[in-house]
């Protein structure tokens, strides 16, 4: 497997001229263009807007420039996320959604070049939208991909996928999916778990009951989805057999990163939401900025936007260089931003007061949107939990090498 990005051409300096852009599309296409709060992306609308971005050369950052894309390397790519984040529609205008943008991302890297050209290809160019199949009902797998319960029998001639997947996300008028399912041991792989590259209209594939959740920025919903004697050739194997849960991480820990990118924009857009209306709105004779209230609000909020910016791009950095580690560090990353960006956008409601929770401001609305972020792409505790558990064996591990204990008390003779 290679998990390395295609080679490009990009320097800081370019970057900085596709962010450019980026803020001036968004700002003058796209903002202009939402629908109301609470409200989803018309289809064809995000058609339109899809092929503005692309007339305007911002079209799918995160894509190498042989499926259409701008081909920024993952270390930059929060720069210009963030960015298309300004907007709840932004990154869908950009092709950079989830859980289409994260799709595109493990196909570009594992994928056959038959599967590139028959998903990556119609995927990157916004022709079609995808899911990924992972989540299951209890007690299937959810934070615990280990539960996974939806299975793939070996055919003669190919493959039969069996399971129950709920809340996936995009599944409704998506293209295709692609199915986490466990598989038995055969001659030449472990049991384990094997991801497959399923049509929506298989007839092996039903979309069912719709879950309806508070956000609304990922088009397609989070519906139940059923895979009955559902055949498959081994063409739709993505990978190797038994390797799914190896390449989950391929996929996840960029994907949980690009989520905090967007939102992180969003928090933004939020906060100079705040600060005009702290610019202009008088409370007690004096402008709402020069009130101390307000002044830790607005500090709190810039302190918990820096230091969001800061953890993606170190991320971002280390992802580049060693996508296991990234992927670690992508877990407290997730944490953080998560619960930062709520953070960010519930000041700025208080800040604005009554005309905050209305939908004459889009705040509430963005909260809606920020605060599934702390569940999607596993729960925070779940994340805590890992996060602890790493810390614990890497301390546990330089004391055994050596590194002296540091728990015990001092024994002190007489207080002095």
């Amino acid at each position: 497997m290679n998990t390395t990005a295609p080679e490009t051409e990009h320097t800081p300096e370019t970057v900085a001229s596709l962010r450019r852009r980026t803020r001036e599309f968004i700002r003058d296409v796209v903002v202009p263009a939402e629908p109301v709060p609470g409200q989803r992306l018309d289809e064809d609308l995000r058609a339109q807007l899809q092929q503005a971005a692309k007339d305007a050369g911002v079209f799918a950052p995160h894509v190498s420039a042989e499926y259409g894309g701008q081909g920024v390397p993952i270390q930059w790519w929060s720069e210009i996320f963030q960015e298309a984040g300004y907007s709840p529609i932004g990154p869908s205008a950009l092709n950079c959604m989830a859980p289409d943008e994260g799709n595109m991302h493990m196909l570009e890297l594992i994928a056959t070049e038959e599967q590139k050209r028959r998903y990556l290809a119609p995927l990157a160019a916004g022709d079609v939208r995808s899911c990924f199949g992972m989540t299951e009902p209890h007690p299937g797998a959810g934070s615990d991909p280990a539960a996974l319960r939806t299975s793939a029998r070996r055919t003669d001639d190919g493959w039969v996928i069996d399971g129950h997947k709920r809340f996936i996300s995009g599944a409704v008028g998506a293209g295709f999916c692609i199915v986490m399912a466990r598989t038995e041991a055969t001659e030449d792989a472990e049991a384990g778990a094997t991801m497959f590259l399923v049509d929506m209209d298989h007839p092996g594939v039903r979309v069912g009951e719709l879950i309806h959740t508070i956000d609304r920025t990922i088009d397609g919903g989070h519906p139940h989805v059923y895979f009955e004697d559902c055949a498959v050739s081994d063409d739709a194997v993505l990978g190797e057999v038994g390797q799914g849960f190896r390449y989950a991480q391929v996929r996840l820990g960029p994907a949980r990163l690009t989520h905090c990118m967007r939102w992180l924009g969003l928090a933004r857009r939020s906060l100079d939401i705040a600060l005009d209306r702290a610019e202009r709105r008088e409370i007690f004779g004096s402008p709402l900025k020069g009130l101390g209230l307000a002044q830790e609000l607005i500090a709190q909020c810039e302190i918990d936007i820096a230091t969001s910016d800061a953890i993606i791009a170190q991320t971002g950095e280390l992802l580049a260089r060693d996508p296991k580690a990234g992927s670690a560090l992508s877990s407290i990353a997730k944490v953080h931003c998560s619960e930062a960006v709520y953070r960010v956008v519930d000041r700025c409601i208080q800040i604005c007061g009554g005309d905050g929770v209305s939908d004459g401001l889009p705040l509430a609305q963005y909260l809606n949107e920020v605060r599934p972020f702390r569940i999607y792409d596993g729960a925070n505790e779940t994340h805590k939990w890992a996060i602890a558990r790493r810390a614990s064996s890497r301390r546990r591990k330089a004391v055994e090498a050596g590194a002296p204990y540091l728990g015990d008390a001092v024994i002190r003779d007489g207080g002095h």
